[in-house]
């Protein structure tokens, strides 16, 4: 059973707390199907996220089975299913693999054959069997919430919360949808609580809650919900509400509850002696003295009805099979497990997602094209001075020609380094800048469902990681085609490409968490784009920056470090033709790797923060 003794949820408003739920009292007990309706801004989502742990309880009391959720643990990830008004499930999967992507990540199971087992039985009572192989993206607005209802029952949750899973939805499809809702309730024993804007099919609740401006005004059965307001019609119920004040409905509604509740009570009864409620095993024989199936007397008269549990009926279902009334405690997969779920799900989807497929091909081919456009210039030999002069006007000349040759090549050499250097900061931009953002909602959904944020940051570093590495290796070995890396004493090639896999990851990471941290994925993306736009002219390359802008602005800018690590691998005379064209100093090549490798962790390090952070609003 779930209670609620006078909860509270407040925010700030100038300078005062604001109660958007005030004191909300009421029992939802097993097996039983409620909705919260009433007029918009009236407080049900919040009433619900306080329900669920999204929010927390500024005053007040959620007991839970006996347990004080205020006071001790909250609800495990497998007692509860929670499914939003967004759609939790990827375009990209099918009906089948969305199912088994949220059962491989919240349920340990056995194997294989206990797994396709759990996902056919959930198929069967959502009534997606037939759609099982259907991709997400096609299906309609019902067949989509039904799923977001399926993903969560993979847990057989013993309380269900839906917000708004009927809104958009067309007659048919929203009295289908609250059906299955009531089935979920009565036939598996579960608490179904379910907030709805709408007031039709309100009679297949067996209560329903009204709140006005977020205090109870009603709280009874559907069938007296008419007579309480004083209405002929349901639809009248809110220009009804808006005629008083919340806390006149609220003393109203506490002169009154005592004999609704009465009502509900005998109607839960009837059901349960019919068979039609059937209440989970472990329910009946673990109940404490702080549980009741009564919902009109008062917490201090609390009892246990042992007799209840003989009067349990089980009835088998339309093909002739009991269903299940018993629920067990599922197991969390460890973080490994889930590691491996998500990265496998994350190529999976990238590969299905031709627009990124043919993005990604045309950067890995093209920018490595863009850069050996150039090489012409860039393979020139450097000029020396010879040993002998037959004259002051061939030195002359021979010392112009020299001073031009260092400047061809310095020029080339250097800006095709930082070319590289720049496309790959924007591949990196390109790789994360949406990754975590763009999946906001989901990623907060599949947290509160148990989903460890160090398996979800992991298994973005594997995927990127593996990017980086193609995109870094072919940007580094199609250039050396053309292009023929000047060598110095440090194996030269092999040292810049090592700096083009650092700046790449570096500009990756920062991206992911900037990613992880903004709250939508334009504003991650614009964030991004800037970045990597100041890379080119804060480096240095092209022209020296003044010394008192430079040493703030160095430590930051990744190009820096790869551009001049890369440099400083090379042989002495190609540095020092560079050092004719720029003023930039140059640092030793171990100093920029570690550099490099200090501002992939601090990438690392925001996307964590930002992961673990609760953003669901």
């Amino acid at each position: 059973m779930l209670e609620l003794q006078k909860v509270c949820f407040a925010i700030e408003k100038e300078g005062e707390a604001f109660n958007l739920i005030d004191k909300v009292s009421l029992k939802i007990p097993s097996g039983h199907f409620m909705a919260i309706v009433g007029p918009s801004g009236c407080g049900k989502t919040t009433l619900l996220k306080t329900i669920a742990g999204l929010n927390e309880e500024s005053d007040g009391d959620l007991i839970w089975n006996g347990r004080n959720l205020a006071q001790e643990k909250d609800f495990e990830p497998s007692e509860i299913g929670y499914v939003p008004q967004f759609s939790i499930a990827y375009d990209q999967l099918t009906v089948d693999e969305s199912i088994e992507s949220a059962m491989r990540l919240r349920v340990k199971t056995n194997n294989h054959k206990e797994l396709d087992r759990r996902i056919d039985k959930i198929l069967k009572e959502t009534g997606l069997a037939k759609l099982a192989d259907r991709p997400v993206k096609v299906l309609s607005g019902g067949q989509k919430r039904r799923l977001g209802l399926a993903m969560e029952l993979v847990t057989n949750p013993a309380l269900l919360l839906c917000d708004e899973v009927t809104s958009g939805l067309d007659p048919r499809s929203e009295r289908d949808i609250v059906r299955l809702l009531h089935q979920l309730a009565h036939r598996h024993g579960r608490s179904v609580v379910s907030v709805t804007h709408s007031l039709a099919h309100l009679e297949l609740y067996d209560s329903v809650l009204v709140l006005h401006e977020g205090r109870v005004a009603y709280h009874g059965p559907p069938q007296e919900i008419n007579h309480y307001f004083s209405v002929d019609d349901t639809e009248e119920i809110y220009p009804q509400l808006a005629k008083q004040s919340s806390e006149r409905w609220l003393q109203s509604w506490q002169k009154h509850c005592s004999a609704y509740y009465r009502k509900i009570d005998k109607r839960r009864q009837q059901l349960i002696d019919k068979g039609e409620i059937i209440i989970p095993r472990h329910h009946d024989l673990e109940k404490t003295d702080t549980e009741t199936i009564r919902l009109d007397e008062p917490a201090d008269e609390k009892a246990v009805k042992k007799q209840d549990a003989a009067k349990l009926k089980k009835r088998p279902d339309d093909e002739g099979t009991a269903p299940v009334a018993t629920t067990s405690t599922v197991q969390t997969p460890g973080l490994i497990s889930q590691f491996s779920t998500l990265l496998a799900r994350r190529w999976k989807i990238f590969l299905r997602n031709r627009g990124q497929v043919y993005l990604q091909l045309a950067i890995l081919i093209c920018f490595p094209i863009l850069v050996a456009l150039f090489h012409e210039r860039g393979n020139e030999n450097i000029k020396r001075f010879s040993d002998r002069h037959e004259g002051v006007l061939q030195q002359i000349q021979e010392h112009t020609m020299v001073e031009k040759s260092y400047l061809n090549v310095g020029s080339a050499v250097s800006g095709i380094v930082m070319f590289q250097v720049v496309l790959l900061s924007l591949m990196g931009s390109n790789n994360a800048a949406r990754e975590v953002a763009g999946e906001r909602l989901i990623l907060e959904k599949e947290k509160f469902g148990g989903i460890h944020p160090g398996a979800y940051l992991a298994s973005k570093i594997v995927y990127l990681g593996s990017l980086v590495l193609i995109q870094s290796l072919w940007m580094a070995i199609f250039v050396q085609q053309f292009w023929k890396f000047p060598e110095g004493s440090h194996s030269g090639f092999l040292q810049h490409t090592v700096f083009l896999i650092l700046v790449n990851a570096s500009m990756t990471f920062i991206c992911l968490g900037i990613s992880s941290l903004m709250k939508t994925a334009e504003q991650s993306s614009l964030l991004s784009v800037y970045l990597v736009g100041f890379q080119l002219p804060l480096s240095g390359a092209i022209l020296a920056l003044p010394e008192s802008i430079e040493y703030l602005t160095r430590p930051f800018i990744s190009a820096y470090w790869a551009w001049s690590g890369s440099i400083e691998s090379m042989d002495p005379s190609y540095r020092n033709a560079i050092d004719a064209v720029t003023e930039t100093s140059f640092e030793p090549a171990n100093v920029c790797q570690y550099l490099l490798v200090i501002h992939i962790a601090i990438g690392l390090i925001a996307a964590y923060i930002g992961i673990r952070r609760h953003q669901w609003d």
